[in-house]
């Protein structure tokens, strides 16, 4: 184990921040920080509309924080193991979602792409946005941009 596992896995803050230890993952931090969200999403999805977009609020007001703070205690501004902003994201990709696995795997897809790509306002903010803030924000924009995706393709497929 080493010292960045040994950090993450004593610390509750870096612990959430890291993804409940997934973005330790050598390769594709971000990636299987998105697929560590699923399970909570799948908790979450159940719950009426207005419960859900509370909850999706929940995380992103921590996760303002969680980001902020590891990051500090870390000395490396959006740390690529900091996934927590995946999980903030993927949420708001999945509201009012269609049930199925099928929809999951598309918001995955779609939520990847736009954070990977990190289309227009998404890049201006990853690159001037900072702490916190800066940390979870391109993650929610590219949320958006998935969730619109999504709702399109639900409504007319």
């Amino acid at each position: 184990m080493n010292d960045l596992s040994k950090t993450v896995l004593a610390s509750p803050v870096h612990f959430l921040a890291f993804g409940f230890g997934s973005g330790l993952s050598p390769k594709a931090p971000g990636t299987v920080g998105t697929l560590a969200a699923i399970p909570l999403y799948l908790l979450l999805a159940p719950l009426p509309l207005g419960w859900y977009l509370l909850a999706v609020l929940l995380v992103v007001v921590l996760g303002i924080w969680l980001c902020g703070e590891s990051s500090r205690r870390l000395g490396v501004h959006d740390h690529g193991g900091i996934v927590w902003d995946e999980f903030a994201g993927f949420l708001l990709t999945m509201t009012a979602a269609p049930q199925g696995w099928w929809w999951i795997v598309l918001g995955f897809a779609l939520f990847r792409l736009f954070d990977i790509w990190k289309p227009w306002p998404v890049r201006i903010a990853d690159r001037n946005v900072h702490g916190g803030l800066g940390i979870m924000l391109d993650d929610l924009l590219a949320g958006v941009y998935a969730w619109l995706v999504l709702q399109l393709l639900a409504r007319f497929l």
